[in-house]
């Protein structure tokens, strides 16, 4: 037995080498879109003179911070900058609000900073042991119905916009639905389910790497112009402007970047966990402090390079499904990240939205499962679990969902006579939710 498997404990978790880097390969497959579309949305707030600095930067901060995963958490969960976290980098703070991208990032420093405090401290975790079970299932089940929408919407499939972070559906596109993009989505999503059906190991792998040849073939999507490129972060690196943050506005801006960091982490880590099977019988996820504090170094990292806030990502959903239960898996989407991310990263970007986007539609599938565990028979438990399953992908927001779950959560109980059995922490949060939501509606 080698020294990975060993370290990793691959007996333990019923798993080997190659199921390990064929889950560590489809997580990076399934995620690979990050390299483009967080410049792209970044440099709207930069500067397009930062987009290849920008590439480089979301390689290294999600490579390093995943390998930190594998290697210290032991867990298959990856990294990078979050998506809806950039567009608010972007658009609210710096161009609805007027900071400074500089400014923006120093934001982002200290909100890391404060996590690692927080996980230091065994904070976060305590947080994460006090929610009840059913709304942890429910947030996996409530997560995989989010991916779903965005693998439909990825191609065209739902027209929908978003007013104030709430989701607005239009219709269904028949026409993006007969194109050849939408075509090859579900040649994909079909070839997926029969690939999954007969039990096939790597079936999203080999979906979506087939759906890709097939889109090049016919001009769907176009062939890569060329392999290698040159990593460059200067634009970007140790720019963040401390000074900036001394005032009353500022201060708001951390506030909000950590509330919805803090429970879009919470969501993913709880949900991720449940599916793995790490969940205790307690529902409490095992080494959690690991987690949560390789969560926090990340975020600080990316600011430090000059990204975005770094967070764990729903789509390691992807690896675990083709079998992912260690930190090998993670080590490997790492080393991706920085082999593609920073020296070939065209061929990454030559991956089209239609062909990643059936693994996003089956991992949702997969994820809904989750739901099963949650006792129907008691609606004290159904109840709350139901709204946050409905209102993560009607809200397009994984925090919103938790906190109206766990708002419904405490009062039902309370109401039902069974305020005893909700943890004081959950309390606490539902409070801090509510305060928050009216926060936004401008209550205050």
């Amino acid at each position: 037995m080698s020294w990975f498997e060993n370290y990793f404990e691959f007996e333990k978790y019923g798993t080997n080498m190659r199921t390990e880097i064929l889950a560590g390969i489809t997580t990076f497959m399934t995620m690979a879109y990050i390299l483009f579309v967080n410049p792209l949305i970044l440099s709207d707030a930069m500067g397009q003179n930062a987009f290849n600095s920008l590439v480089a930067v979301t390689a290294l901060s999600a490579g390093i911070t995943t390998i930190i995963m594998g290697l210290y958490a032991k867990k298959p969960f990856a990294l990078a900058p979050g998506m809806g976290l950039n567009g608010y980098f972007t658009y609210s703070v710096v161009i609805g609000m007027g900071y400074s991208w500089q400014v923006a990032l120093a934001a982002v420093f200290v909100e890391g900073l404060i996590f690692i405090v927080l996980s230091v401290t065994k904070v976060r975790s305590a947080v994460i042991h006090a929610i009840p079970i059913s709304q942890k299932y429910a947030v996996g089940a409530g997560i995989g119905l989010f991916l779903t929408f965005i693998g439909l919407n990825d191609v065209g499939f739902i027209k929908a916009t978003t007013t104030n972070g709430v989701l607005q559906f239009t219709e269904l596109n028949y026409s993006a639905m007969v194109s050849k993009p939408g075509l090859l989505f579900l040649f994909g999503l079909l070839f997926t389910a029969i690939l999954i059906s007969y039990r096939v190991k790597g079936a999203l792998l080999i979906s979506i790497l087939t759906t890709s040849i097939l889109g090049w073939i016919t001009g769907a999507a176009p062939w890569p112009h060329h392999l290698f490129s040159t990593p460059d972060i200067s634009y970007t690196f140790l720019k963040l402007d401390l000074k900036g943050l001394l005032n009353v506005g500022a201060l708001g801006v951390i506030f909000a970047f950590f509330m919805v960091d803090f429970f879009d982490t919470l969501g993913t880590v709880t949900g991720l966990s449940a599916k793995a099977g790490y969940l205790t019988k307690e529902g409490k996820v095992p080494d959690a402090e690991k987690v949560l504090l390789t969560d926090a170094i990340g975020t600080t990292l990316g600011a430090l390079l000059g990204t975005s806030t770094v967070t764990t990502y729903i789509e390691s959903a992807a690896g675990i499904e083709e079998g992912g239960r260690t930190g090998m898996t993670a080590l490997v989407v790492g080393l991706l990240f920085l082999a593609i991310g920073l020296f070939i990263a065209p061929l990454a970007q030559s991956i089209p939205a239609f062909a990643t986007a059936p693994a996003l539609v089956i991992v949702g599938y997969y994820m809904m499962s989750t739901i099963r565990e949650v006792d129907f028979g008691d609606p004290a438990e159904a109840i709350p679990a139901f709204l946050v399953v409905m209102s993560i992908p009607f809200t397009y927001s994984i925090s919103a969902g938790i906190g109206l779950g766990f708002i419904s959560y405490t009062v039902i109980k309370a109401f039902k006579g069974e305020w005893m059995e909700v943890h004081p922490l959950m309390w606490v949060l539902a409070g801090i939710f509510a305060a928050y939501f009216a926060y936004l509606g401008g209550a205050f």
